[in-house]
């Protein structure tokens, strides 16, 4: 047996010593294979001593390891069976860059958006009282401070500290972002708090209080509260949840003392461990946003391997932007959490007062937006695709209800590629469409896209667009179509056909219906830009009916409620019968991988759509 399967086998009987051995050759394993394949590194490097720790003082096979986002457990994947495997970390039918119990029975949950996991632990607490299994196991809980700014938290730790369950949470503050202690006086009581003697003094006194004189009993707790006034666990403590800590969350020894401490207790407990963002590699070390997910890159320079690649949607949504903000100073805009990912960084640091950038808090975005849009600016959230359902009630009650002019500028509209099923930005047509007051388009292009953002800015009413992560398909250098600005529910034809076949694109599915066409050049195809779901163009479409009766959809969204959904509604209400094929996703979650990969497992490649075309065509 080699000497890293050693070290796992024997995680629980390991010494100090011999536990930060393993800590190294698992950062190590990290790096090798993120930096080939890409990933999550700062949050995932920081959080490796914690992480060896749990699996020596816990068992991951009965107690549940609920890890936050759990872009950070790569590590308990690692002690989990999965070492060689790790090569496929985020691949086709590989590794999931997140815990996925259909990997290994490791893993509690599937987890892959922020400030779930006190909640998951709670009901993991209410299952196991249920099944008296209270002696035998209990739910840890690994969450970032990043993910402590979200509302979820707080209601989880409002019912854990009423109702006592034995859950351990471990605070991993990476940034300082929760109180930071005060002064050399904190230090000292905050590590006396985290002492056995602390713990035990604290129990003694809450017996003694239930049996003191009504006014000694309220010296007592005024001591104790002034005791703790000064410590950065106020908070946990008067919600009713022990605190300990701060601790240094690589100082393995100090790490499993008060997890042992707290798994003893048998009551809610908050271990504060603060850690270095990319500890073990020092470009990464201390680093925020920039190592938090990285593509392929070289270890010894810790430069990016850039790939030659056309402007990102992402990127000319953020040059418009600033240039349209710098023109109009009634333009704001709000993200959550992801500033460098939606392009808003250059926003915020030319313009603080109007941009901002309000952590993981999609709900308080959205709604904070709609004040300012009552007040007369005229707000942008640009948020992911996927992330924006985390406000959906927002949208309906605090923006569409009240019909506000928002503009919703949807990052990562479609396939997203490694991040995987809680990624995609496939649902946001299917679940914006079903509400009132919104209007909902698509740009095709660079060009389509810089005029959407001027569009949206002079729209009176809730207005919603989406593009792509990284480049538009279509190439406005090569694909010579004329350029018509935005009207409110107008379609553009692209290409008239002699045939009795045309493509609908919508938004970024116009590239890949001219790429399919292409491939299909003798049967002559029309291509309609639908541009608007909804308001749908009517009347232009109608007016098609009469001329093409083989209708095929091309759009980067859930075909449940999707574009061809909108067109057979239309169809229908109007009692027209029309060949309808729509490309697409189906009703499934879409799994990790190259967004290449990805495609094609879909069937989605022009090679392969054009295929599908002529046989459907062929049965008709």
């Amino acid at each position: 047996m080699d000497r890293k399967n050693y070290l796992i086998k024997n995680i629980k009987t390991l010494t100090i010593h011999e536990l930060a051995e393993l800590s190294e050759l698992i950062r190590n394993r990290i790096l090798e294979v993120v930096s080939k394949n890409g990933g999550h590194l700062s949050s995932t490097l920081g959080a490796t001593d914690l992480i060896v720790a749990m699996h020596h003082v816990f068992d991951s096979e009965k107690d549940p390891f609920i890890f936050d986002v759990s872009h950070q457990a790569y590590a308990h994947k690692l002690l989990t069976g999965r070492w060689e495997e790790f090569e496929t970390l985020r691949q086709w039918n590989g590794l999931a860059g997140y815990t996925k119990p259909q990997e290994s029975i490791h893993d509690y949950y599937v987890a892959g958006h922020s400030s779930t996991s006190i909640s998951l632990a709670v009901g993991s607490a209410k299952a196991i009282k249920l099944k008296g299994e209270e002696n035998k196991r209990i739910p840890i809980a690994l969450i970032g401070d990043g993910s402590m700014s979200a509302g979820m938290v707080y209601e989880a730790l409002n019912e854990l500290g009423d109702r006592k369950y034995p859950v351990i949470i471990i605070l991993n503050d990476n940034e300082m972002s929760i109180s930071k202690p005060i002064g050399a006086i904190s230090r000292i009581l905050s590590r006396a708090l985290a002492s056995r003697f602390y713990q035990k003094i604290k129990k003694k006194t809450e017996d003694i209080l239930t049996h003191l004189p009504e006014s000694a009993t309220y010296l007592a707790k005024r001591f104790e509260e002034s005791f703790r006034l000064i410590t950065p666990g106020l908070m946990f403590e008067e919600m009713g949840i022990d605190y300990i800590g701060p601790i240094d969350g690589h100082d393995l020894s100090s790490i499993i003392e008060n997890l042992q401490l707290a798994k003893s207790l048998g009551r809610p407990v908050v271990i504060h461990a603060q850690t270095l963002k990319g500890k073990g590699y020092g470009y990464s070390e201390g680093y925020l946003e920039h190592w938090h997910g990285v593509p392929p890159f070289d270890i010894k320079t810790g430069q990016i391997i850039k790939k030659a690649n056309k402007k990102s949607a992402t990127e000319i949504f953020s040059e418009e932007l600033l240039k349209l903000a710098r023109e109009r100073k009634n333009i704001v805009g709000v993200t959550a959490a992801m500033p460098s990912g939606t392009g808003l960084s250059a926003l915020i640091e030319e313009f603080p007062d109007r941009f901002w950038d309000v952590a993981i808090a999609e709900q308080h975005a959205v709604t904070s937006m709609g004040s300012l849009a009552k007040e007369g600016f005229k707000p942008f959230c640009a948020i992911y695709s996927t992330f924006l359902q985390r406000a959906y009630d927002q949208i309906i009650h605090d923006i569409c209800l009240m019909n506000l002019p928002v503009v919703f500028a949807i990052d990562r509209g479609g396939i997203v590629g490694e991040d995987g099923e809680t990624h995609q930005g496939v649902f946001d047509l299917s679940y914006l469409r079903a509400i009132p007051n919104i209007s909902i388009f698509a740009p095709r292009d660079e060009l389509s896209l810089r005029d959407a953002i001027k569009f949206s800015a002079d729209f009176p009413t809730p207005i919603a667009f989406r593009y792509p992560r990284g480049a538009y398909l279509l190439d406005i250098n090569n694909d010579n179509f004329i350029f018509e600005s935005f009207k409110l529910g107008k379609s553009q034809l692209l290409k008239n056909g002699n045939s009795n076949v045309i493509f609908i694109g919508y938004g970024n599915g116009v590239g890949r219906a001219v790429q399919t066409a292409k491939l299909l050049k003798d049967l002559d195809i029309a291509i309609l830009d639908l541009r608007f779901l909804k308001p749908l163009d009517e009347e232009s479409i109608l007016k098609l009916v009469n001329k093409f009766k083989n209708w095929f959809v091309f759009s980067d969204s859930s075909e449940i409620g999707g574009v061809g959904s909108a067109l057979l509604e239309l169809f229908n209400k109007n009692y027209i019968n029309i060949n309808l094929k729509s490309f697409e996703y189906g009703d499934e979650f879409i799994s990790h991988g190259k967004t290449g990969d990805v495609e094609f497992e879909l069937e989605i490649s022009p090679e392969q759509l054009s295929k599908k075309v002529r046989s459907k065509l062929e049965r008709i």
